[in-house]
């Protein structure tokens, strides 16, 4: 769906992207006394309250994890990366509509947009990795080289992630409640995934259903490499993948049909 001659102009923008994920980086973490801190306030705050709560309740469900920190790791390796994603798709689905004025005035290619708030989260995803990965290495935890499997991980979550939030934004457009709607849904998804809990505390029958959650797979993948310090199972992560290929089939095929209209409707 999408053609060398879009992927041509998208390139001719790239300064145009450049300087937007630039401005967005500027005003995140300049200004401020603490600078990064409040951005990665709110999921340390997560992190250290369900680890006060939940560590000890939890400890039975993680097996052969003897560390003091492996509820912690298991924890930040689940809250971290959907925090990523939560981000990542809630900006998603307001791109056009937040950028209405501009999308007006200046003439630009769309997809300009989608790939600002991806390089923008994950910036911002970068530096607060950087600092779990610091506090895996003072408390003897480091996942050493499988840590590089995160990476085909981290491109599958973003490809489903992108492709969902480049369809929602274009329904969004024309149907408002979306954007309403996702943020909503992402706060029953989120405890619909392993993150707080382990898989082995959900009764059999209601975890076959769960497991339709395509960021069930992608979750447990990144605590497997955070925690267990193993590779993951790939053939779990074909769901996403499929799942990504085709939610991106849908979300160019009503871009194409729809951007005409989406300035006119904004």
């Amino acid at each position: 769906m999408i053609s060398v001659g879009m992927l041509r102009d998208v390139w001719a923008f790239r300064g145009f992207i450049i300087s937007n994920v630039k401005r967005e980086f500027q005003s995140r973490y300049l200004g401020t006394q603490f600078g990064a801190f409040w951005n990665i306030a709110q999921p340390l705050t997560m992190i250290v309250i369900y680890t006060i709560v939940f560590a000890k309740l939890m400890r039975p469900s993680l097996p052969h994890h003897n560390s003091e920190f492996a509820y912690s790791i298991y924890l930040c390796a689940g809250v971290l990366t959907w925090g990523l994603f939560g981000e990542m798709l809630g900006r998603c689905v307001n791109i056009f509509v937040e950028h209405a004025s501009i999308l007006k005035k200046v003439s630009f290619p769309k997809l300009c947009l989608p790939i600002i708030v991806l390089a923008s989260s994950w910036l911002h995803f970068a530096i607060v990795l950087c600092l779990f990965l610091v506090f895996l290495l003072l408390s003897g935890n480091f996942p050493g080289w499988v840590l590089l499997a995160g990476i085909p991980v981290m491109l599958i979550q973003a490809a489903f992630t992108v492709s969902l939030g480049v369809l929602l934004a274009t329904i969004n457009v024309f149907y408002r409640d979306v954007s309403q709607s996702v943020s909503v849904i992402l706060q029953f998804w989120f405890w619909a995934t392993p993150i707080i809990y382990a898989p082995a505390v959900i009764p059999e029958r209601i975890r076959v259903v769960l497991e339709l959650n395509p960021m069930w797979p992608l979750i447990h993948a990144y605590q497997g490499i955070f925690l267990d310090k193993v590779a993951p199972d790939w053939a779990s992560l074909i769901y996403p993948t499929v799942l990504a290929l085709v939610l991106g089939f849908f979300g160019m095929y009503a871009f194409l049909r729809l951007q005409g209209e989406i300035v006119d409707e904004l």
